[in-house]
């Protein structure tokens, strides 16, 4: 508990640093924006807008998960954390999309869109973030809430890099198509990235297993043990991005020190799978039936 605190620390500072430099950085690229009279400048301060409300809604989301359970909601908040994982993705095919249509508009009427003003901002833009997607390297690969936010970032910063690049072929050689082009293959990218984030999403919003958790190797634990004759019910689904419930109904061939059976049942299924809340009932005997709840 005493890790995983510190861990809702660690993020918790991610997100304050990473929505004050982007809001910082809007700012800057707005007000530039309009005294240079770049309307790209602008547009793409909108777009970061969009991104550091996708932080807010994912730190949002991390708070939420944080308050107690109550009567309405016995399980708290926790699940938050996938709406807003859900959210982001979607976010993020929005955003695909805008890339998209502003790159094929651009291939039909090619122009000079990579100015010294411009390149310089984007570099900023790659500086600012790409630090702040590394503030959420590690926690993206355990968590699609953060995972979300790292994307958002990566886009960000590869948009940026793109910019940039493309911005300086096209001074040396006057080739305006470029810059679409390397719009059009960051979005493809991106959407790359997004998928796999949707994909887990949608798993979670529809409480299938979590990728990791090997819910035939649960069924084969459960089913070794001493006294245990059958087992039916068992569900395995995410309480939230990073918290785990199974629950499983199971048949002992006696009640005899139950107590001390579910105590060690419970402490073994701890320390064999993520597993963060279990829920196990116990009959005595053999159900009469084959076809459960369950696939297993």
């Amino acid at each position: 508990m005493a890790a995983h605190s510190h861990q809702v620390k660690q993020q918790t500072s991610a997100f304050k640093i990473g929505v004050a430099l982007n809001s910082i950085f809007i700012i800057l690229e707005a007000s530039y924006g309009f005294s240079s009279g770049s309307l790209a400048l602008v547009a793409d301060a909108g777009h970061n807008l969009s991104d550091v409300l996708g932080l807010l809604i994912s730190w949002l989301a991390i708070w939420l998960g944080q308050k107690s359970a109550n009567n309405k909601y016995t399980y708290g908040y926790k699940s938050s954390s996938i709406l807003a994982a859900l959210f982001n993705a979607v976010f993020l095919l929005v955003a695909i999309g805008a890339i998209s249509v502003e790159a094929i508009q651009r291939l039909g009427n090619p122009g000079p869109v990579a100015e010294w003003d411009v390149i310089i901002v984007a570099a900023v833009g790659i500086i600012i973030n790409g630090f702040t997607a590394l503030l959420f390297m590690k926690g993206q690969k355990h968590d699609i809430n953060i995972k979300g936010a790292f994307l958002h970032m990566a886009a960000d910063a590869g948009v940026s890099l793109g910019v940039v690049l493309a911005g300086f072929v096209i001074l040396q050689t006057g080739w305006f198509w470029l810059d679409p082009v390397v719009s059009l293959l960051i979005a493809i990218i991106i959407l790359i990235g997004t998928w796999g984030l949707l994909r887990d999403a949608m798993n979670y919003s529809l409480e299938a297993v979590p990728n990791g958790i090997d819910c035939l190797a649960i069924h084969d634990y459960l089913i070794s043990q001493p006294t245990v004759n059958q087992i039916h019910d068992l569900h395995v689904w995410g309480m939230s991005t990073t918290e785990t419930a199974m629950t499983v109904h199971l048949c002992r061939s006696t009640l005899d020190h139950n107590n001390e059976f579910l105590e060690q049942l419970n402490k073994g299924l701890s320390e064999q799978f993520p597993l963060t809340h279990i829920t196990i009932q116990i009959e005595l005997g053999k159900v009469d039936y084959e076809t459960t709840d369950s696939s297993i």
